[in-house]
């Protein structure tokens, strides 16, 4: 029997994990997968565009920058929508988005109209990214959050070799248009698989909804032994005591109550905004120019390009090693062991002469960087926010890191043409660096904590932004 002393989150995180946690994975995995798959697609896309004459490089780039706008927008839409109206909805929404924009993309008869269909597509995709991590940090328990995170960034990222095997298949049979109806359709498909998810139980109790939330996780916990239900110790949680709990929060500078702009959010969100910006300079500045750095090396681009793939199976190696270890040493030493060891290998790749050399440091390159992506953005960027502010500030954070990825791109070929690769991957080496002393010296510990528990820690129960203790963060 459920005591009514413990809160709807304390029951959550007592609970073991059970066939609807990994109906939540499952469900939510396929959302990110065919998001990005639906990214992926546009490299095969527009080169068959080109190839045939219906494009020019001009405007593929238009075309990916129009999709790169979209997805901040949705990034921001997802923020907003995601603390306001609920978590299913927004999930719902961008599925919906991005699905039926992705058809519209396959009949689009020239390349202006198709341009403008993508920028929709891009709302869809970048609102995936912000909810999918947000949302399933809110249900798994604290000592499964971080394997079950990185898998979740697992799933996604089978999703660009997907559409790299699909492409393959079926634009020599089918032509470019098909790929935007298997993306469009697989799309569609979660979003009716995705409707019967709950909303968010630990974001009705903050908005007030207790009856709901409470239903919610009565039904959860029928799947559960009794045994595991015993009463958990209650988490101080100071926003769970503020009069303005009840409603969504502001987010005005000016406003009232809580909102993202609250000075007690200004640590953690440095913090997110640090590590996008740094996982977007790892990724602009050395992933998407592997091909590039092995090219200039004087390998034949053919040759370059088997290579690449090669080391592209070190993204799901570093997601399936974030899932051993994330939950295991905690995320801070994850991410600071992960950060030091990338700036390290990053300069030895750039001066390595032989190519079985640079293929293997490649890899171990590839599987770093996608270990910090699935312990960061999968896992701990959730972890840093308050529910009631979760989501925007989470888009927040991202939002910083695409902005940077506009500029990241310009600033390598310039490194390139000035110091050679080497100038390249030792900038990408001094920010990994900045990113290992930020985290050392101001994020805290949240390995296998409540969020509730984090949240009192980081936020401050005396209102103050520096809640945190020096020992936590050691």
């Amino acid at each position: 029997m459920v005591t009514q002393s413990a809160s709807v989150s304390e029951r959550l995180d007592r609970l073991p994990i059970l066939p609807f946690h990994r109906k939540i994975l499952m469900l939510v995995g396929a959302g990110l997968f065919f998001d990005a798959f639906d990214i992926y697609l546009a490299n095969s896309v527009l080169g068959a565009i080109v190839q045939s004459g219906w494009s020019t490089v001009g405007k593929n780039a238009a075309f990916l920058s129009a999709t790169a706008f979209g997805m901040l927008i949705g990034s921001l839409m997802a923020g907003l929508l995601g603390d306001r109206y609920g978590r299913k909805f927004t999930y719902q929404f961008n599925l919906l988005v991005f699905g039926l924009s992705s058809l519209l993309c396959a009949v689009m008869p020239n390349m202006e109209l198709l341009i403008g269909a993508r920028f929709l597509t891009g709302i869809g995709l970048g609102a995936e990214l912000v909810i999918g991590y947000g949302l399933l940090s809110e249900f798994v328990p604290p000592a499964w959050r971080g394997r079950w995170a990185a898998l979740l960034s697992c799933i996604a990222q089978f999703g660009l070799f997907a559409a790299t095997l699909m492409s393959w298949i079926v634009i020599p049979a089918l032509g470019w248009r098909a790929m935007f109806v298997v993306a469009g359709i697989g799309g569609l498909i979660v979003f009716i698989a995705r409707k019967n998810i709950p909303e968010s139980p630990r974001w009705l109790e903050r908005n007030g909804r207790q009856a709901e939330a409470d239903a919610i996780v009565t039904r959860i916990e029928a799947e559960a032994p009794a045994t595991a239900l015993a009463t958990p110790q209650p988490a101080a949680s100071p926003l769970a005591a503020s009069p303005s709990s009840a409603s969504p929060p502001s987010v005005s500078p000016g406003a009232a109550g809580i909102g993202p702009l609250d000075p007690r959010f200004r640590r953690p969100l440095a913090i997110g905004a640090v590590t996008q910006i740094v996982q977007s300079a790892a990724i602009y500045g050395f992933i998407a120019l592997l091909p590039t750095f092995l090219a200039r090396q004087g390998i034949p681009i053919n040759q370059s390009l088997g290579q690449s793939v090669l080391m592209t199976l070190g993204g799901p190696a570093g997601a399936i090693l974030a899932y051993l270890l994330s939950d295991r040493i905690g995320r801070k030493p994850a991410i600071i062991g992960g950060s030091l060891l990338a700036a390290v290998i990053g300069p030895c790749f750039a001066l390595v002469d032989s190519q079985a050399v640079a293929t293997a440091l490649g890899f171990v390159m590839f599987s770093l960087v996608y270990f910090l992506v699935s312990v960061i953005q999968a896992g701990y960027l959730p972890e840093l926010f308050p529910t009631q502010v979760r989501m925007r500030l989470t888009s927040w954070a991202v939002t910083a890191g695409r902005l940077a990825s506009i500029g990241i791109p310009f600033v390598s070929v310039y490194l390139v043409q000035a110091g050679g690769m080497l100038a390249v991957v030792s900038g990408v080496a001094v920010l990994l660096v900045i990113q290992a002393v930020t985290i050392g010296l101001l994020a805290v510990e949240t390995n296998s904590r409540s969020l509730e528990a984090i949240e009192a820690e980081e936020v401050g129960a005396d209102g103050t932004a520096d809640g945190a203790t020096g020992a936590a963060r050691a």
